[in-house]
């Protein structure tokens, strides 16, 4: 597995050993996780607000977004390719993009220690390139618990504590 990290933006971030081993860590929680290549982006606002804009269709910029990698018409019909799983292998799983200002405002806005917010974006991220999702209650519910567990494992504290729902 391998996380490539990119940083595109002028703001305080964690560091890249502390980057990855978080994305890893929220990785290797997940019991049908994929090993392939993740890009880690940290962004300003103005990329954010692009991206938030284009692909989600809000103006502003938002904390987090993931983009899972588009499989190729070859790799989805594979009666036409006979390598197909290492298609697949060879692909990246997607793209976390962080946008390090609204996360420095966020962690501000809600109490929270920096780093610990900046892991949280981080395994948030993870998770939904696996697939985990929070838009039914149901959903959120086991994604919350997941992060809440991986954080603990890297030391931090509950994200949901201080936070109502």
């Amino acid at each position: 597995m391998s996380v490539v990290i990119q940083i595109a933006s002028s703001s305080e971030h964690p560091s890249r050993d502390e980057l990855t081993l978080w994305t890893e860590t929220s990785r290797a929680s997940i019991a049908s996780a994929s090993l392939r290549e993740i890009v880690l982006r940290l962004v300003d606002e103005t990329e954010m607000s692009e991206l938030n804009n284009t692909y989600r269709g809000k103006p502003g910029p938002t904390n987090v977004l993931s983009f899972v990698t588009e499989l190729p018409d070859t790799v989805l019909n594979p009666s036409e390719s006979k390598d197909t799983t290492e298609q697949i292998e060879d692909l990246p799983l997607g793209d976390i993009v962080i946008c390090a200002p609204v996360v420095a405002l966020e962690a501000k806005e809600q109490n929270k220690p920096l780093l610990a917010h900046w892991c949280h974006m981080v395994t948030h991220g993870v998770l939904h390139l696996h697939g985990l999702d929070h838009i039914k209650k149901t959903d959120a519910v086991i994604m919350e618990a997941l992060e809440t567990q991986i954080l603990a494992k890297l030391g931090f504290p509950d994200p949901y504590l201080a936070l109502d729902h």
